[in-house]
């Protein structure tokens, strides 16, 4: 790959972090281990058994949790210590040839997950205000698909897959900051009696 096929890789890898940072470690540890993503040496810890099983189990713990209205804002904000560090390294990671990380590459990396752990944590606040849970097992088995659809597009055509990356931000961003306006201006029923 070229160094700017790695950037776009390492971003989205980034993105993807922020929103499920173990499945994204799975998906890289699989790829990597199944051939289909040649990973930078710094990146090579991810195909062992034991990390693979380990984001794997982790994964799915959070395939259960992120299903549960209030369970999934607790474990958001619980991983936003996680996800944007996690992030960082993915990005300065897969950009190191020598296995030393680069400012720029964790600071795109923490930019891309921060992005994508504010914007999923933003909707997952906006839709636990809604008292059905129909709304919170869509959304989130809706970021699961995406995130199994990015690994498989970063792999295949990382500039397809930042692209999507970026288009999805803006269009989510503008659509939660026009749904929490729109909450928040609200009128309270019962105060104005």
């Amino acid at each position: 790959m070229s160094e700017a096929q790695l950037f776009a890789t390492g971003v989205v890898l980034a993105w993807l972090a922020g929103v499920r940072v173990y499945l994204t470690v799975f998906g890289i540890g699989v790829a990597g281990a199944m051939g289909w993503l040649d990973l930078p040496s710094t990146l090579e810890v991810t195909r062992s058994p034991w990390v693979i099983g380990v984001s794997g189990l982790l994964a799915a713990t959070e395939f259960f949790a992120d299903k549960i209205p209030g369970v999934d804002s607790g474990w958001d904000l619980l991983h936003t210590l996680l996800r944007i560090p996690a992030g960082a390294f993915l990005a300065a990671a897969t950009l190191s040839s020598d296995g030393e990380l680069g400012a720029g590459g964790l600071v795109a990396g923490a930019a891309a997950a921060f992005a994508s752990h504010a914007l999923k944590s933003g909707t997952r606040a906006l839709i636990n205000t809604s008292p059905e849970p129909i709304t919170n097992w869509t959304a989130s088995t809706t970021e699961d698909a995406a995130v199994l659809g990015g690994l498989a597009l970063v792999i295949a055509h990382p500039w397809a897959a930042l692209a999507l990356a970026v288009l999805s931000t803006a269009l989510l961003g503008a659509a939660v900051l026009w749904a929490w306006r729109r909450l928040l201006r609200r009128p309270s029923r019962g105060l104005a009696r």
